[in-house]
């Protein structure tokens, strides 16, 4: 279910009929068909841990504890494990690219909120790279992420780009924080939640402002064949790619463009486009580090117990606005970021906004 590329676009490169981009439209049709069967991860804590009263303290910084396997280009999980925390490199650019990004989802979630892998408690992350023939995708099956190696016509491996990786691992992070369902407007805030997880795990990697940074979304995985710079842009949703192929950015910034459709569980990679930019407006007008303040909203309204799986783009609006005031302040400057991106996406004012 949770995977990067959407089934829309898959589904144009699997309809394209030029000559050059057969090998890639022959792909797309395999990953389209191809199962991922899902299942729901199991912790496996990880971590030298304390009792006091009611709260579970952690002993100092945890380590992450990653396995990287090989499926060796079949359709089967786990396939071979090929390095663990105590292997040296395998000299595999997938694997290694692999073990690196789950390590840096990691110090991302410990950094910015304390938070001990993507359980909360240390659990293992687990990856495995060369899923299937030419697989053109990445995902999260519930308890690893799995990666495909591209057609090379269109995407490449997806591997080498950290926002892909963290996107995916922030499923796992809205699972454990009880989930949103995976539909409608409830899954597109799942999907724009996981964008936030991979934009932030890139900035903090790279050391970038809200300012400085792209706020793209796999950003590296096109060839350079593709107009285009990546799958979604946060800052300017429906602006990532404009191709004579794959056809144009499909999603909406505002409320107004909202695409209904029955396709792609209720259009859960279209739509997330709007609390996207909610999301950039409010990290951009706080400034510095976005995981700091804006992510720092974001995450306690995840977490925080409150949020219903169904829950739709006004009720989260209104839930980050709760968060906000409760840990700024009402006449805050987070919480007047928080109301105005709502306004300005036109979840809340009516629907106006700008």
């Amino acid at each position: 279910m949770h995977a990067i590329v959407p089934p829309y676009l898959l589904a144009r490169l699997a309809d394209a009929d030029a000559p050059h981009l057969a090998g890639a439209a022959e792909a797309a049709r395999a990953t389209l068909a191809a199962p991922r069967p899902y299942h729901r991860g199991r912790t496996r804590a990880n971590l030298d841990v304390s009792v006091e009263g009611d709260a579970l303290v952690v002993e100092g910084s945890p380590a992450p504890d990653r396995v990287t396997s090989d499926a060796q280009h079949r359709e089967t999980l786990p396939g071979r494990r090929v390095r663990g925390e105590d292997d040296p490199p395998t000299g595999d650019e997938a694997a290694d690219e692999a073990f690196d990004g789950l390590g840096e989802t990691f110090a991302f979630l410990w950094d910015a909120f304390d938070r001990a892998s993507i359980d909360g408690a240390g659990g293992t992350l687990a990856a495995t790279v060369h899923y299937g023939e030419k697989y053109d995708n990445a995902f999260w099956n519930g308890e690893r992420m799995v990666f495909g190696d591209g057609d090379g016509e269109v995407f490449t491996g997806f591997t080498g780009s950290i926002s892909v990786i963290a996107h995916e691992l922030g499923h796992g992070v809205v699972e454990h924080s009880g989930g949103l369902d995976y539909e409608g407007q409830s899954g597109a805030l799942n999907e724009s939640i996981a964008d936030v997880f991979g934009a932030l795990t890139d900035q903090h990697v790279q050391g970038q402002s809200a300012a400085e940074a792209a706020w793209l979304i796999g950003a590296g995985i096109f060839t350079p064949a593709v107009q285009g710079v990546a799958l979604r842009s946060m800052k300017a949703p429906g602006t990532a790619y404009d191709d004579d192929v794959l056809g144009r950015d499909p999603q909406p910034a505002h409320m107004r463009d909202y695409v209904e459709t029955t396709e792609d569980n209720g259009g859960v990679h279209i739509n997330s486009g709007i609390p996207n930019k909610a999301f950039h407006l409010v990290a951009t007008a706080l400034g510095g580090h976005a995981w700091e303040r804006a992510g720092r909203i974001w995450y306690l309204t995840l977490t925080g117990g409150s949020l219903a799986g169904t829950a739709d783009f006004a009720r989260f609006a209104a839930a980050t606005t709760q968060t906000a005031h409760a840990e700024y302040g009402e006449d805050s400057e987070e919480a007047a970021a928080v109301r105005t991106a709502w306004n300005a996406v036109g979840v809340t004012n009516g629907g106006r906004g700008n």
